[in-house]
């Protein structure tokens, strides 16, 4: 599978610290069955509006590091992560935070697994938005299942557990589309906001790159040229950066996807690594 990254074990954002042995003892060991987990111990910005939470329980959606995560979770309710918790002992975090949770507890019992960042196609018509999904490396089939973590239990799609092609593209994948004329960047961006177009993803092509070298950022962290990209003042140069960015993540090389990440303008600065 790979030769450079080893997605079974944590990196330093999925490292799930201390948690006792009585919390993670009744984790399942099927891939599925952990990522079902995740949405009984974590709450979407947007199911949460109409709990009457106290506004600092929007707090959890800037946890970066998954042990961090834990321990709000723990927190809130101290029974072990199997048990699903109400919808108000839940952490409120975002798609990412559903995602970087599966992956930490995936190498926890070191499953193969990994963050990709993108955009989902099937939450509204005509519209592609950003979101995160877990995959994790499927032995017999020898290929990487992508799971939709938050929505499991919904309908947005046939089988969440299994995404088909197009269902969810990453950064890269969409990046590309629009670069060879097959995508509006105009229907790609963040729900809720005003924020659509190429720099939206773009910005996902380079959080799908760090994810893909264990560094699953928050979904608003930027780094390199990505806030001059955001104000429209990268330039022509950086959409070619971005090109190759996107090449590297479709090759599904470990040795390319670790060598690009290795560039200065590319690499997440050490101080968003905590």
């Amino acid at each position: 599978m790979t030769d450079a990254i080893d997605y079974s074990a944590p990196g330093p954002l999925t490292d799930i610290g201390e948690v006792s042995v009585a919390a993670l003892e009744a984790i399942p060991a099927d891939p599925v069955g952990i990522c079902r987990l995740v949405p009984g111990l974590v709450l979407h910005p947007f199911e949460a509006a109409d709990l009457g939470l106290d506004a600092s329980r929007l707090g959890g959606q800037q946890i970066r590091p998954a042990s961090a995560i834990i321990g709000a979770v723990l927190a809130l309710d101290p029974a072990a992560l199997d048990i699903p918790r109400e919808p108000g002992r839940r952490l409120v975090g975002t798609c990412r935070t559903f995602v970087v949770l599966s992956c930490a507890l995936l190498r926890h019992r070191g499953i193969a697994a990994r963050a990709r960042c993108g955009f989902g196609t099937y939450f509204r018509p005509g519209l592609s938005l950003d979101h995160w999904i877990t995959e994790y490396w499927h032995e017999a089939g020898e290929r990487w299942v992508r799971v939709d973590t938050q929505h499991l239990e919904q309908s947005f799609v046939p089988h969440p557990e299994d995404l088909q092609p197009g269902e969810f593209l990453t950064g890269g994948e969409a990046w590309t589309g629009y670069r060879h004329g097959g995508i509006d960047p105009a229907t790609f961006g963040v729900p809720g906001t005003e924020n659509f177009g190429p720099a939206e993803i773009s910005g996902n092509t380079i959080r799908d790159l760090a994810a893909l070298n264990k560094a699953e950022m928050l979904p608003w962290d930027e780094w390199g040229q990505m806030t001059a990209a955001y104000a429209g003042q990268a330039g022509p140069g950086y959409d070619v950066l971005v090109d190759e960015v996107a090449a590297a993540c479709a090759s599904d090389s470990p040795r390319l996807v670790v060598d690009l990440y290795s560039r200065p303008e590319l690499r997440v600065p050490a101080e968003l690594i905590q």
